[in-house]
Protein backbone atom coordinates (compact mmCIF):
# COMPACT_ATOMS: atom_id res chain seq x y z
CA UNK A 1 0.00 0.00 0.00
CA UNK A 2 1.42 3.37 -0.98
CA UNK A 3 1.45 6.42 1.25
CA UNK A 4 -1.29 9.01 0.72
CA UNK A 5 -0.38 11.76 -1.73
CA UNK A 6 -1.57 15.31 -2.22
CA UNK A 7 -2.47 16.01 -5.85
CA UNK A 8 -2.99 19.35 -7.61
CA UNK A 9 -5.08 19.64 -10.79
CA UNK A 10 -5.39 22.34 -13.43
CA UNK A 11 -8.11 23.20 -15.93
CA UNK A 12 -5.99 25.07 -18.48
CA UNK A 13 -7.49 28.01 -20.34
CA UNK A 14 -6.24 31.04 -22.21
CA UNK A 15 -7.91 33.49 -19.75
CA UNK A 16 -7.96 31.51 -16.50
CA UNK A 17 -6.51 28.31 -15.13
CA UNK A 18 -8.76 26.52 -12.69
CA UNK A 19 -6.96 24.87 -9.78
CA UNK A 20 -8.10 22.12 -7.40
CA UNK A 21 -6.40 20.04 -4.73
CA UNK A 22 -7.11 16.63 -3.30
CA UNK A 23 -5.48 13.53 -1.96
CA UNK A 24 -5.31 9.83 -2.67
CA UNK A 25 -6.50 8.88 0.82
CA UNK A 26 -9.92 10.53 0.86
CA UNK A 27 -10.13 10.73 -2.95
CA UNK A 28 -11.78 14.11 -2.46
CA UNK A 29 -11.17 17.19 -4.59
CA UNK A 30 -11.69 20.83 -3.65
CA UNK A 31 -11.52 23.95 -5.79
CA UNK A 32 -8.76 26.47 -5.12
CA UNK A 33 -8.50 30.07 -6.38
CA UNK A 34 -8.01 30.15 -10.16
CA UNK A 35 -4.91 31.69 -11.69
CA UNK A 36 -5.14 34.25 -14.47
CA UNK A 37 -3.71 33.61 -17.89
CA UNK A 38 -3.28 36.14 -20.64
CA UNK A 39 -1.14 37.31 -23.49
CA UNK A 40 1.98 36.94 -21.32
CA UNK A 41 0.95 33.39 -20.42
CA UNK A 42 -0.06 31.83 -17.11
CA UNK A 43 0.46 33.58 -13.77
CA UNK A 44 3.33 31.31 -12.75
CA UNK A 45 3.70 33.15 -9.43
CA UNK A 46 0.14 32.18 -8.39
CA UNK A 47 0.65 28.62 -9.60
CA UNK A 48 3.98 28.34 -7.76
CA UNK A 49 2.30 29.66 -4.60
CA UNK A 50 -0.23 26.79 -4.75
CA UNK A 51 2.44 24.17 -5.50
CA UNK A 52 4.70 25.34 -2.68
CA UNK A 53 1.83 25.68 -0.18
CA UNK A 54 0.34 22.25 -0.85
CA UNK A 55 3.48 20.28 -1.78
CA UNK A 56 1.73 17.86 -4.13
CA UNK A 57 3.31 14.57 -5.18
CA UNK A 58 1.90 14.92 -8.70
CA UNK A 59 0.10 17.34 -10.96
CA UNK A 60 -2.90 16.76 -13.22
CA UNK A 61 -3.80 18.76 -16.34
CA UNK A 62 -7.12 18.50 -18.14
CA UNK A 63 -6.72 17.18 -21.67
CA UNK A 64 -9.14 18.95 -24.04
CA UNK A 65 -10.56 16.22 -26.28
CA UNK A 66 -13.46 16.72 -28.67
CA UNK A 67 -16.70 14.82 -28.05
CA UNK A 68 -15.63 12.18 -30.61
CA UNK A 69 -12.39 11.53 -28.69
CA UNK A 70 -10.09 13.34 -31.09
CA UNK A 71 -7.71 15.98 -29.77
CA UNK A 72 -9.27 19.42 -29.43
CA UNK A 73 -7.77 22.66 -30.72
CA UNK A 74 -6.44 23.51 -27.22
CA UNK A 75 -4.56 20.19 -26.81
CA UNK A 76 -1.18 21.55 -27.97
CA UNK A 77 -1.44 24.47 -25.51
CA UNK A 78 -2.51 22.12 -22.68
CA UNK A 79 0.42 19.78 -23.42
CA UNK A 80 2.82 22.75 -23.45
CA UNK A 81 1.40 23.92 -20.10
CA UNK A 82 1.82 20.38 -18.68
CA UNK A 83 5.42 20.23 -19.94
CA UNK A 84 6.19 23.60 -18.35
CA UNK A 85 4.67 22.47 -15.04
CA UNK A 86 6.91 19.41 -15.12
CA UNK A 87 9.97 21.52 -15.99
CA UNK A 88 9.33 24.15 -13.31
CA UNK A 89 8.33 21.90 -10.43
CA UNK A 90 10.05 18.57 -11.24
CA UNK A 91 6.86 16.64 -10.48
CA UNK A 92 5.11 13.96 -12.52
CA UNK A 93 2.31 15.43 -14.64
CA UNK A 94 -0.65 13.38 -15.87
CA UNK A 95 -3.19 14.34 -18.53
CA UNK A 96 -6.82 13.47 -17.80
CA UNK A 97 -9.76 13.78 -20.20
CA UNK A 98 -11.60 16.98 -19.36
CA UNK A 99 -14.58 16.51 -21.68
CA UNK A 100 -17.72 18.02 -20.13
CA UNK A 101 -15.91 18.95 -16.88
CA UNK A 102 -17.03 22.59 -17.16
CA UNK A 103 -20.63 21.50 -17.73
CA UNK A 104 -20.47 19.21 -14.68
CA UNK A 105 -18.91 22.00 -12.62
CA UNK A 106 -21.51 24.54 -13.71
CA UNK A 107 -24.35 22.17 -12.87
CA UNK A 108 -22.89 21.40 -9.44
CA UNK A 109 -22.38 25.09 -8.62
CA UNK A 110 -25.91 25.95 -9.75
CA UNK A 111 -27.28 23.17 -7.56
CA UNK A 112 -25.33 24.57 -4.60
CA UNK A 113 -26.84 28.01 -5.24
CA UNK A 114 -30.35 26.57 -5.59
CA UNK A 115 -30.05 24.56 -2.37
CA UNK A 116 -28.65 27.52 -0.43
CA UNK A 117 -25.32 25.85 0.39
CA UNK A 118 -23.60 28.47 -1.78
CA UNK A 119 -24.57 32.07 -1.21
CA UNK A 120 -22.32 34.12 -3.48
CA UNK A 121 -22.61 34.40 -7.24
CA UNK A 122 -20.82 31.90 -9.41
CA UNK A 123 -17.97 33.48 -11.39
CA UNK A 124 -16.13 32.09 -14.41
CA UNK A 125 -13.11 31.53 -12.15
CA UNK A 126 -15.32 29.50 -9.79
CA UNK A 127 -16.42 27.33 -12.71
CA UNK A 128 -12.83 26.85 -13.90
CA UNK A 129 -11.64 25.71 -10.47
CA UNK A 130 -14.72 23.51 -10.00
CA UNK A 131 -13.89 21.96 -13.41
CA UNK A 132 -10.35 21.31 -12.14
CA UNK A 133 -11.94 19.52 -9.16
CA UNK A 134 -13.98 17.37 -11.59
CA UNK A 135 -10.79 16.54 -13.51
CA UNK A 136 -9.00 15.68 -10.27
CA UNK A 137 -11.92 13.50 -9.21
CA UNK A 138 -11.59 11.59 -12.46
CA UNK A 139 -7.86 11.03 -11.86
CA UNK A 140 -8.49 9.87 -8.29
CA UNK A 141 -11.11 7.45 -9.65
CA UNK A 142 -8.46 5.89 -11.88
CA UNK A 143 -8.66 7.82 -15.16
CA UNK A 144 -5.62 9.33 -16.86
CA UNK A 145 -2.31 8.21 -18.25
Amino acid sequence: MSAPETVLAFDFGLKRIGIASGDTLTRGAAARPAAVSGAAGPDWTAIAREVHALRPARLIVGAPYNTDGSEGPMMAAARAFAAELERRFALPVHLVDERFSSLEATAALREQRASGTRRRRVSKADIDSAAAAVILGRFLAGEGN
